[in-house]
């Protein structure tokens, strides 16, 4: 059946990015989901550059193949995919790359719900050059959007630390859990130098979104290396992560994964050669020391995955060494350490407007000594 013009025409500035797809909702009659992990890609999941015009260009013109997961984020996204789970990304890539990196998705076997991506083409023919870089006006609506199309009672969101994931994750965490008022956000998006058209398509949305305390975690992945005692002050819910074997077992500790998932992530980061397993024995000491892990959850932890791996989780896998000394291995770092006394988190309510300006100011500083 042929489509109608305007029907043809649309899906033709969908393809080339002049308009946006609507993010799918849920189909009709499809249960709503009982967890809702929503990811960014750049520096999140993918090792990405855009510091520089040479990087943009590079990240352009790479095809599928050329482009980078961090180790252990394909595995944990393939354990992420469940029945009752939704995989939801949300990009600052442009439109123009949907296609590669759908492609990178599908190379990599991870399976998602819903894909997202920034129309700069769009922003450039307006003239809206401030959204070009614009966080909170785009990734925001975006993830009350995609909110009130299917709405869970958890969620846990994956960013970085090269743009101002902490302060929009937060922000809209706060505002699904009725903590920050519609004048505040308004604040906020005034901040943020929001265009008022955009201002008030946000404030319509943050009117119909359904409230309730969703976002359970939040992970910012420390591509910058930023110190992690910087993030404190957003409290315990947002942990900075140096690598995804971190991120796993903090999830391990949420009852959101097991220790069979756990330890495929382990195993695709040594795959990687970039990791080797005093690494990750470190990467849970540290989590440890900075109170984001207890020593109980640690220990049981190596147990549960010294008997999944028991049971044949790493049947096939006669490269690695037994399980049983990557498991000492731990249990010996996690005993080294003892029980360290848990850091104080700042609990006061977040100034938003304050952390926008702040960001700002960083962001400016930032172009002033060419990083």
């Amino acid at each position: 059946m042929k489509l109608p013009f305007v029907d043809r025409a649309r899906r033709v500035a969908q393809r080339i990015g002049l308009i946006d797809a609507i993010p799918p909702g849920l189909a009709p009659g499809a249960p709503a989901p009982r967890h809702v992990f929503r990811w960014d890609l750049d520096k999140t999941y993918l090792r990405t550059e855009f510091d520089s015009v040479g990087d943009l260009v590079k990240s352009a013109i790479e095809n599928a193949a050329d482009k980078q997961a961090f180790p252990g984020a394909p595995a944990l996204l393939r354990a992420l995919h469940q029945d009752e789970h939704r995989i939801c990304i949300v990009s600052g890539s442009p439109t123009q790359m949907r296609q590669v990196l759908a492609a990178k998705l599908a190379l990599d076997g991870v399976a998602y719900d819903e894909f997202v991506l920034k129309n700069n083409l769009k922003n450039i023919l307006r003239g809206r050059f401030r959204s070009l870089r614009a966080q909170i006006p785009y990734k925001l609506p975006a993830m009350l959007r995609s909110r009130i199309g299917a709405t869970a009672p958890s969620e846990t969101l994956f960013g970085d630390d090269a743009e101002a994931d902490a302060i929009v994750y937060c922000l809209y965490a706060d505002l699904v859990a009725d903590r920050v008022s519609l004048t505040d956000l308004e604040r906020v998006l005034t901040a943020a130098r929001t265009y008022d058209d955009d201002a008030q398509a946000i404030l319509d949305l943050a009117r119909r979104v359904p409230r309730g305390d969703a976002v359970r975690r939040m992970f910012i992945h420390l591509d910058r290396r930023s110190p992690p005692q910087g993030f404190r002050r957003f409290g315990p819910r947002l942990v900075p992560v140096f690598n995804y074997f971190q991120t796993a077992l903090v999830l391990f500790g949420d009852g959101v994964l097991s220790a069979r998932q756990v330890l495929f992530v382990a195993l695709e980061m040594l795959d990687s050669g970039q990791y080797e397993r005093s690494i990750l024995a470190n990467s849970m000491q540290d989590l440890m020391r900075r109170g984001r892990l207890t020593r109980d959850i640690g220990l049981r932890l190596v147990d549960e995955a010294n008997e999944a791996a028991a049971s044949g989780a790493l049947s096939g896998r006669d490269d690695l060494p037994p399980f049983e000394r990557i498991a000492e291995e731990f249990r010996a770092r996690i005993r080294e350490l003892g029980s360290p006394e848990p850091m104080p988190f700042d609990l006061e309510p977040l100034d938003y407007v304050r952390l926008v300006d702040e960001e700002h100011d960083l962001r400016r500083e930032r172009r002033r000594s060419g990083h």
